[in-house]
Formats: C-alpha cells, sequence, structure tokens
C-alpha cells in the first residue's frame, strides 16, 4: 500500500486525492493538517529524507508526498501511477478554487 501525505486545502493533493476515491485497498491518504500526529508523522519523513531537500530550499512544503511499501519517498505523482496536477490531464487552480470534483 501507497501512502500519502497530504492535505484538503493543497490543490496538488486534492487532485491526487481524487485519482484514489474508490482504491483504498492501494493507498492511504494522511491529511497531515487533520491531527498533531499525522502533522510530526510527515515532518519527520520530510526532515530526515533527501528527497524533500529540493522542496525545502525553494520553500515549498513537499505535498503530496508518497511513501511505497519499500520504504522509498517519492513527490513526483508518476512514481504512484497517478497524474500530477497541472499537466494536460489535470484542472486548473481556477477550477479548483470553484469546487470542481478533483481539482
Amino acid at each position: 500500500m501507497i501512502r500519502i501525505y497530504g492535505m484538503p486545502t493543497c490543490p496538488y493533493c486534492d487532485f491526487v486525492h481524487a485519482q484514489i476515491a474508490g482504491r483504498e485497498d492501494e493507498f492511504e491518504y494522511i491529511d497531515i493538517g487533520e491531527n498533531i500526529r499525522n502533522m510530526s508523522a510527515f515532518i519527520r519523513l520530510r526532515d530526515t529524507d533527501p528527497v524533500f531537500d529540493r522542496m525545502k530550499a525553494i520553500g515549498d512544503v513537499g505535498i503530496p508526498a508518497f511513501v511505497f511499501e519499500d520504504g522509498r519517498v517519492s513527490i513526483d505523482p508518476a512514481d504512484a501511477g497517478l497524474i500530477e496536477y497541472g499537466t494536460a490531464n489535470a484542472c486548473t487552480v481556477e477550477d479548483h478554487r470553484s469546487g470542481r470534483k478533483g481539482c
């Protein structure tokens, strides 16, 4: 199972979250804003895994983040077989703001 760290106020995360609906046997979505335990788990991951170094350097949070069963961490939805927000098959920020499902 692939764990995904994200939060609903993030359009990139929301876009990924919509893609995994009904696929709970493949993905576990962890809302880092839901409680301090989830936030702490993500911060520990972000503070220790070098995949986040570039994100931290540019002031980005680094979500959505994907943790695979073998422990590998990625910030690329394609690594999990998902579509990245902002690509040809994705919706726009305006779609997200207007409440379009999956955006």
